[in-house]
C-alpha cells in the first residue's frame, strides 16, 4: 500500500510516498528504508521500481523529494545544496521512525547518484542507520568535474562561479544553469546519456521536473567530497552498486573510494552505464543485491554473501 505523505524539514514540507507491506499486522513494527533521488531528479523518476521491491520483501519504505524540488516546498526552486539535502534525509529518518509501523532500531538508507553520495556521508555519522546502499554514487565532486570537463572549460567554469558569487554578494540574483543540454552546450551534467535520460524521463513520467539548478549549487558540488569519511561508515554495513560503464560518475573513482571503506561491505559492479540502473534490463542487476542487503541486515534473513565483482 502506498500513500502520499508530507513531513517537515527545516520549516518546509517535504512530499513523499510511504509504502507499508500488505501483510503488516496490527501493532507490528517493521524495518524501514528511506530513499531519495539524485541530482535534481524527482521521486517519480523510477524510484517506485526499487521501493516496490523493498516493500515486497517486507520493509516499510519512505521515498521523498528534497526541499526546492518536485512536490516539496521551498523557494528558490533548483537550490541543490548537499548539506540541506542531508538535513532532509535526517529529518525523513526522524519522521518515519515515529510512525507506528516502523521499528526505529532497524533503519536503512538507499540512494543513487547524488543521493548515493548523500548515503555515504550520512552513514558515516548517523548511527540510527543500520544498513546503507549507495548506487552509482558521486564520490568526489572536484575529481568528478575534472573528468567531465577539459582543463580550459573547467577553468572557465570556476571563473563563472566566482563571478556569480560576487553578484550574489552585491545583492543580485544568482545565475542558473541547465541540468542537461545538447552536447557542446553548458550544463551541470554534460554527458549525452544524462541529456537523453532526463529529457525522456521528464517528458514521459515526471512533468514536474525542471531543467535548471542554481550556479551556487554547482559551487557546492565542487566542494562536496562525500567519500572523505567512507572509512567511518563501519560498523554500519555498506553495499555499493557501481555501473561498470559509468561516464557520469566514473567507475574507477567509485571503486577506489570503496576500497577505503571498512567491513562489513560489499561491491557489485553491473554491466551497464549510469542510467541503466533504473529500468530493465539493468534493474535486474541493481535491485536484487539491494533487496538482499536490507533483508540480511534489517530483516535478519540469512542470505549468501552478495557477490563482490571487480
Amino acid at each position: 500500500m502506498r500513500q502520499d505523505v508530507t513531513f517537515p524539514s527545516e520549516g518546509l514540507g517535504c512530499a513523499g510516498w510511504l509504502y507499508v507491506p500488505d501483510d503488516l499486522r496490527s501493532g507490528e513494527r517493521r524495518p524501514v528504508v528511506v530513499m531519495a533521488h539524485g541530482f535534481s531528479a524527482l521521486k517519480e523518476m523510477h524510484l517506485a521500481n526499487f521501493a516496490e521491491k523493498f516493500v515486497e520483501a517486507g520493509l516499510v519504505v519512505l521515498v521523498f523529494d528534497y526541499r526546492f524540488f518536485g512536490d516539496s516546498e521551498g523557494k528558490p526552486r533548483g537550490r541543490l545544496f548537499p548539506a540541506e539535502q542531508h538535513e532532509d534525509y535526517k529529518n525523513a529518518i526522524s519522521w518515519v521512525s515515529l510512525r507506528p509501523e516502523v521499528d526505529p532500531e532497524r533503519i536503512g538508507v538507499w540512494g543513487s547518484s547524488y543521493s548515493g553520495a548523500h548515503v555515504l556521508h550520512l552513514a558515516a555519522f548517523d548511527r540510527r542507520i543500520k544498513a546503507a546502499v549507495s548506487q552509482v554514487p558521486l564520490v568526489d565532486g572536484w575529481a568528478n568535474a575534472q573528468r567531465l570537463m577539459r582543463p580550459d572549460v573547467f577553468a572557465g567554469f570556476q571563473q563563472a562561479l566566482a563571478q556569480d558569487r560576487l553578484a550574489r554578494y552585491r545583492g543580485e540574483e544568482g545565475g542558473k544553469v541547465p541540468v542537461v543540454a545538447p552536447e557542446g552546450e553548458p550544463s551541470a551534467l554534460p554527458t549525452p546519456d544524462s541529456y537523453e535520460w532526463f529529457m525522456k524521463t521528464g517528458r514521459s513520467i515526471a512533468p514536474n521536473w525542471r531543467n535548471e539548478v542554481s550556479l551556487e549549487s554547482m559551487e557546492k558540488f565542487l566542494e562536496y567530497n562525500p567519500a572523505a569519511n567512507i572509512h567511518r561508515i563501519s560498523p554500519t554495513p555498506l553495499l555499493m552498486v557501481v555501473a561498470g560503464n559509468d561516464t557520469l560518475t566514473p567507475t574507477d573513482l567509485a571503486v577506489t573510494a570503496y576500497e577505503r571503506a571498512l567491513e562489513p561491505k560489499a561491491l557489485v559492479i553491473t554491466s551497464g552505464a549510469h542510467f541503466d540502473a533504473y529500468t530493465e534490463p539493468g534493474l535486474s542487476e541493481t535491485a536484487p543485491p539491494a533487496v538482499e542487503w536490507f533483508e540480511r541486515f534489517l530483516l535478519g534473513h540469512r542470505f549468501a554473501e552478495v557477490e563482490t565483482a571487480r
